[in-house]
């Protein structure tokens, strides 16, 4: 349901839309492991996927954007588990997200969603495209989602813990 509910960001592409469903992959995965995470995350983008009726890069984005974030969150935060290790690594997924969806986009991505979609002007403004477009989308994206978790998480981590 999450995924379904979008909001567009001032001043960037249309086609980037900002939703919380990262939140529940976030939460899967500092409550029951990385695994749980990614299934949580295909699981979504599966499902967006087949309700989007035909659009197969935004969900797998969506999912490469997910995994990156939640596998980077939650490999700083294992080693010492504290709000300290929890912020620096949400921090750190965001950076890593945004790193790995531009080289991404860059080079598979967009052009696949060119073609697929027959926008020869795509792959003639990548690296604008990139740069006012990918990366701000992507830095908002971390610090909505990271901050939105952090205030979910630590209302919730002690029951998730009993689960």
């Amino acid at each position: 349901v999450l995924t379904f509910i979008k909001f567009p960001i001032p001043f960037l592409p249309p086609y980037l839309t900002l939703d919380f469903s990262d939140v529940p992959s976030l939460l899967a995965t500092f409550t029951f492991g990385p695994v749980a995470g990614i299934v949580v995350a295909l699981v979504k983008n599966l499902l967006n996927y087949l309700f989007s009726m035909g659009d197969p890069v935004g969900p797998f984005a969506n999912f490469l954007a997910g995994a990156s974030f939640l596998l980077t969150a939650y490999a700083i935060y294992k080693n010492k588990r504290s709000t300290k290790s929890l912020i620096t690594g949400l921090i750190i997924a965001t950076i890593v997200m945004t790193i790995v969806l531009s080289i991404l986009n860059y080079f598979v991505l967009l052009p696949l969603y060119g073609m697929i979609f027959n926008l020869a002007d795509i792959a003639n403004n990548l690296k604008v495209i990139i740069v006012s477009g990918i990366i701000p989308f992507n830095i908002i994206k971390g610090i909505v989602i990271s901050i939105v978790f952090f205030l979910l998480y630590r209302r919730l981590a002690n029951f998730l813990k009993r689960i």
